[in-house]
């Protein structure tokens, strides 16, 4: 039988259940059959949305870049993001992936006029006076590695805080870091393939 989770992975944690140098795991904090496992990842120092499942076949329709579905990001950025750095996260940038300059598709880029109610994260981010820390919103339907990150200091404003809020119509809601909720196939299959 197919089971679906969706779970918060909290910011230190690596995307995987198998112990690695005393870091912590998913195994940690979630307890799910044997054979289930993480669709796609995010980086330890990323938080947010996983999938968890036993579904090879959507493992397959989530990681195939032809389906090309959207993820979208709630970012803190490091300084006061201009609108044209925006305009250039949304046309794409060139980033280095794995030492080739690869240019980022077209994506939804855009300052966040208020504080998003996001749980705190533990360590929190260093607060500096002088320095604006604002968030903004990326939706990408691409997942290269760390490619976040890599776009928001490409345009001149490093990421503090990266949290994954959605996977097309599959959000977060009000999950806490290390918090679980499993949905059934039918919910799985409607909100991000709209069958």
């Amino acid at each position: 039988m197919h089971r679906y989770f969706i779970i918060y992975k909290p910011y230190l944690v690596l995307s995987q259940f198998t112990s690695q140098l005393g870091k912590q795991t998913l195994a940690d904090y979630f307890n799910v059959p044997k054979n289930v496992y993480p669709v796609g990842r995010l980086d330890e120092d990323s938080e947010g949305m996983l999938i968890l499942t036993n579904d090879v076949q959507l493992n397959h329709r989530l990681l195939d870049p032809s389906f090309a579905h959207e993820r979208t990001y709630l970012v803190q950025v490091d300084g006061a993001i201009t609108t044209q750095a925006i305009q250039q996260l949304q046309q794409g940038v060139e980033i280095n992936v794995n030492g080739k300059l690869y240019k980022t598709k077209p994506c939804k880029a855009s300052l966040l006029m208020h504080v998003p109610d996001v749980p705190p994260r533990n360590p929190p981010v260093r607060f500096r006076k002088a320095i604006p820390a604002p968030w903004i919103k990326i939706t990408l339907t691409e997942g290269k590695n760390r490619q976040v990150r890599r776009m928001t200091a490409k345009v001149g404003f490093p990421t503090l805080r990266l949290i994954r809020e959605s996977i097309e119509g599959i959000t977060l809601g009000n999950l806490e870091p290390g918090k679980m909720i499993e949905l059934p196939q039918k919910t799985i299959y409607k909100k991000l393939f709209h069958e």
